[in-house]
């Protein structure tokens, strides 16, 4: 046996020195996945499966010797799809492997490269609007023109920046989830917005919610990003957004609900992916990456995020998390 690599063995059930059985604890001690296939004259119906149980893959009684070249060829054929299946494993496995080293590799170089981009950035940002308060109105039109839109891309990069080491930061928050408020939550998320409320007048109501296992600041984001894009994309009509929660199959589902411009089916699924806008820049503000931290946040609880929406019916954005 360590020697020789046999495609299969066949083994009297009891020979005088040697059994079948035997043979079997052989193969098994060498980890060898060899078929065993036990030939005799005469074996009851309990020991046969009792060796069936034991490993032996099967069993031909010598008075019907003509069964063995089948059970051969059964016996070959499932130990070629074990292989075929321990082999898929392991490249999934690596596969696994690899992919999470990837994106761990892509969030440590988001977030380097957010955070090392930010003092170059803010300098720039600060000169840029250093050269509007002083020389604008002094040069050409033109002139005005041109820091102006330097200021602006230098704040939307700035942006930018902040919301990918927002994007970069959601899965190392590691440590212990307790249970914690979402009513909480959500109300530190309006004091955030209160400024755009305050603006835009919006009415905010909500149903009593239920508590969460979940880390505080993700919840507050969450809830942040889905009632400020309710506030932002708003028709011409107040905005008014109800949030509510429901149960269903040990999952409970929080969703924000608006009366704004609605979205056509068609982009509910794109809205998720980063940097994917269906408006352009000068009709609302925002860097195209808020729905996919919420996106991103969601499914680190193993959770899913879905919209409900017609073109300028409103929106419902839900988001459901396996109840602990």
């Amino acid at each position: 046996m360590q020697t020789n690599r046999y495609h299969i063995v066949l083994a009297d059930y009891n020979l005088p020195q040697w059994t079948g059985m035997e043979a079997l604890q052989v193969l098994r001690s060498q980890n060898l996945d060899t078929p065993l296939i036990l030939v005799t004259g005469s074996l009851g119906e309990e020991r046969a499966v009792e060796c069936l149980k034991q490993g032996a893959t099967d069993y031909v009684l010598k008075d019907r010797i003509s069964r063995l070249p089948l059970a051969v060829r059964r016996a070959l054929e499932e130990k070629r799809l074990r292989q075929e299946h321990r082999e898929a494993e392991a490249d999934l496995a690596q596969k696994v492997k690899e992919l999470a080293r990837s994106n761990a590799e892509l969030e440590q170089l988001a977030y380097v490269a957010s955070h090392d981009l930010q003092e170059p950035l803010r300098m720039v940002s600060s000169y840029t609007q250093l050269l509007a308060k002083r020389y604008q109105g002094r040069l050409d039109s033109d002139a005005d023109k041109f820091i102006a839109y330097a200021v602006d891309g230098a704040n939307r990069m700035q942006r930018l920046i902040q919301d990918l080491l927002a994007y970069s930061r959601v899965g190392k928050v590691q440590k212990e989830l307790l249970e914690i408020s979402s009513e909480a939550a959500l109300q530190n998320a309006l004091k955030n917005l209160s400024q755009v409320i305050s603006e835009s007048g919006a009415v905010i109501t909500h149903d009593p919610l239920p508590p969460l296992v979940i880390d505080e600041m993700h919840l507050t984001q969450l809830f942040q990003n889905l009632v400020g894009n309710a506030i932002k994309y708003h028709g011409p009509e107040t905005p008014c957004i109800h949030i509510f929660s429901t149960k269903k199959d040990k999952e409970l589902t929080l969703s924000v609900r608006d009366n704004g411009i609605g979205i056509a089916a068609q982009y509910f699924e794109r809205i998720f992916v980063m940097f994917q806008r269906l408006h352009a820049r000068d009709e609302f503000s925002g860097t195209g990456i808020g729905l996919a931290i919420s996106k991103k946040i969601v499914e680190r609880y193993g959770g899913r995020i879905s919209v409900q929406s017609e073109s300028g019916k409103g929106s419902t954005f839900s988001f459901s998390l396996p109840e602990q």
